[in-house]
């Protein structure tokens, strides 16, 4: 299976450069895989593709404020992106230029706190808590969004059920829910439950083998908890259909359908693997040539993917992590 496979062509202005005032106007195209057909909705009509019974994931993950800007001593620009804590406040990172060696100092502007490098990909701050160094930080926005992160990404590029500090990415399927949505949901019969996948640089991870099965995930951390795993339980039990809300609740749940409840995940799902747990999914537009896009290749078939996303284009939906979003059923 070849990386060549999973590349298609955008044109650059589909690429949401901003959130959308109101969350669940996003545009939604349903796929359904038994007809082949293909519906152009709105997100807020998700409700009419849920039953009674039905269950709804949701990865309660929350996006730490993990880049952060700051300067050497010699007074150049540093970034900072902090991938995870490692001991006492010394982080794993990406920091850029990558030219800095041991023993470097990085300062930070309006802030008493500095950051030392002590290895490769490795800085030790001298704050007071976790807390404090996450204070320096920003919401750390994807790349293909060309601009700094504003006052609002700190609410938009959140889900609005966050509640388990230690992504650094946002779970961004979810990124299309209102409280109100969610209640009208629940009020249909659709039962909701939440997992807990914290988005890693691993998801994200460049697939740079030709050959796509001698790619390497990375390892994430999840959890499914004792309510989702009755929850899952009473959906199987009343025929439901299990609804995963982007490709981190996916993975979490086929991870926890090889029998782990929590842990570490590095599952990578690519077309051929057989689905156990999920029979719905809701994910927004991924980039070409990632596993992203070879997960939904997977769940919805390679042809009719590929499909739905040339419709999308012509449409002119919004890609990515702003972008509009897609039920497969």
């Amino acid at each position: 299976m070849k990386l060549s496979d999973f590349d298609y062509q955008l044109p650059k202005e589909l690429i949401a450069q901003y959130p959308l005032p109101e969350r669940d106007s996003a545009r939604l195209l349903v796929v359904d895989r038994a007809t082949g057909k293909i519906e152009h909705k709105i997100f807020r009509d998700i409700t009419g593709y849920l039953k009674k019974d039905d269950l709804l994931v949701l990865n309660d993950t929350k996006v730490l404020p993990c880049r952060l800007k700051g300067k050497r001593k010699s007074g150049g620009k540093v970034e900072v992106f902090l991938l995870k804590l490692k001991e006492d406040l010394v982080f794993e990172a990406m920091i850029r230029p990558a030219r800095l060696r041991a023993g470097e100092k990085i300062i930070f502007p309006n802030s008493s706190i500095v950051a030392e490098i002590i290895g490769r990909n490795e800085v030790k701050f001298s704050a007071k808590s976790i807390e404090e160094v996450y204070s320096l930080g920003v919401i750390p926005l994807p790349p293909y969004i060309k601009r700094e992160a504003e006052a609002q990404d700190s609410e938009y590029y959140q889900t609005v059920y966050a509640r388990k500090n230690g992504s650094v990415a946002s779970p961004t399927a979810g990124l299309h829910f209102t409280p109100e949505l969610l209640t009208r949901i629940q009020q249909f019969g659709t039962d909701i439950a939440y997992v807990t996948l914290h988005v890693g640089s691993a998801t994200f991870k460049p697939v740079s083998a030709e050959d796509i099965t001698q790619h390497k995930m990375g390892v994430e951390l999840f959890e499914v908890n004792a309510r989702a795993r009755e929850a899952l339980e009473r959906c199987q039990e009343n025929s439901g259909r299990i609804f995963a809300v982007g490709t981190t609740s996916c993975r979490t749940l086929e991870t926890y359908a090889s029998g782990k409840t929590e842990g570490s995940t590095d599952l990578f799902i690519y077309p051929g693997y057989k689905f156990r747990l999920v029979n719905g999914l809701l994910t927004n537009f991924h980039l070409p040539k990632t596993t992203l896009f070879m997960l939904v290749c997977a769940f919805c078939g390679e042809e009719l993917a590929k499909k739905a996303y040339a419709q999308a284009i012509k449409e002119k939906y919004r890609f990515y992590s702003y972008g509009d979003a897609m039920l497969i059923i």
